[in-house]
């Protein structure tokens, strides 16, 4: 990591994730027109908007890195070093006027996650982090404070956060997910950025998701094991490129692993 300011990489994602909350807040609840890609997923003008305002914070910082956003593609760079990008996850809920949403914004570095941030704009909360540095929490623009996970062991005493239920909810992981969710003191549904802000935050214990992109999970390695909590996929593995991820406080991540693989 020597040849990369880490300092620099979370002050960039976290001005990238701040240009995309400013971007979307402009359209948001204002009738925004919805159009449908061709994988049938929805994308608006704030969408398109707020990918073209990361892409500008992050050349004025690095212009060799590469970038991979959700609306443009791949952009050429430094071999080994790229953005990952989702302007706007949660387009649907934002289409609706609900608060769960925001820009993802992760920097990759030989294959792993060295700095990121993510926001939820209509709730005015901001987080960004990087390798050695921890992670944070700006409320509406405010002094950060130190994120920490929570220190919950028990799963009995746990609160299952959860993502997107149309992949979840299938078998078998859907009696998988019901036996956690019932053996958890309480079970959330908020939504893939809310969802994991909640871990983050020290609210939930942990965050299981599935069926879904690499921008969508970008910046989640780095925020949470810099919040002292541990990022893999649903097989245990320690890699954001799966499509399925179990975000936790570390204490219970374990347990919760043993019964998604049908212990």
């Amino acid at each position: 990591m020597s040849e990369l300011d880490l300092g620099r990489a979370m002050a960039t994602a976290r001005r990238a994730v701040e240009a995309a909350s400013a971007a979307s807040l402009g359209h948001f609840r204002r009738g925004v027109r919805v159009e449908v890609k061709p994988d049938r997923t929805p994308v608006t003008a704030a969408d398109r908007e707020s990918e073209a305002r990361i892409l500008a914070v992050v050349r004025e910082a690095f212009p060799d890195h590469g970038f991979l956003g959700e609306e443009t593609g791949v952009h050429p760079g430094r071999a080994g070093t790229r953005w990952i990008v989702d302007p706007l996850d949660g387009t649907k809920g934002f289409t609706r006027g609900r608060t769960f949403w925001g820009p993802l914004v992760a920097l990759e570095h030989e294959g792993e996650i060295v700095a990121g941030a993510m926001a939820l704009p209509a709730l005015g909360e901001t987080y960004f982090a990087a390798r050695g540095s921890g992670a944070w929490l700006s409320l509406d623009g405010g002094e950060p404070t130190r994120l920490e996970v929570s220190r919950i062991a028990s799963w009995a005493d746990a609160t299952l956060s959860m993502g997107e239920p149309h992949v979840l909810f299938r078998p078998p992981m859907m009696e998988r997910i019901a036996r956690l969710a019932t053996s958890a003191q309480s079970a959330r549904c908020y939504g893939d950025v809310a969802g994991a802000a909640l871990v983050l935050r020290g609210q939930a214990e942990a965050w299981v998701e599935a069926g879904v992109q690499i921008w969508d999970l970008g910046p989640f390695p780095v925020l949470v094991s810099e919040a002292g909590g541990r990022f893999t996929d649903l097989e245990g593995r320690p890699t954001h490129g799966s499509g399925a991820c179990l975000l936790s406080n570390g204490l219970v991540h374990e347990h919760v692993l043993g019964v998604l693989r049908g212990a």
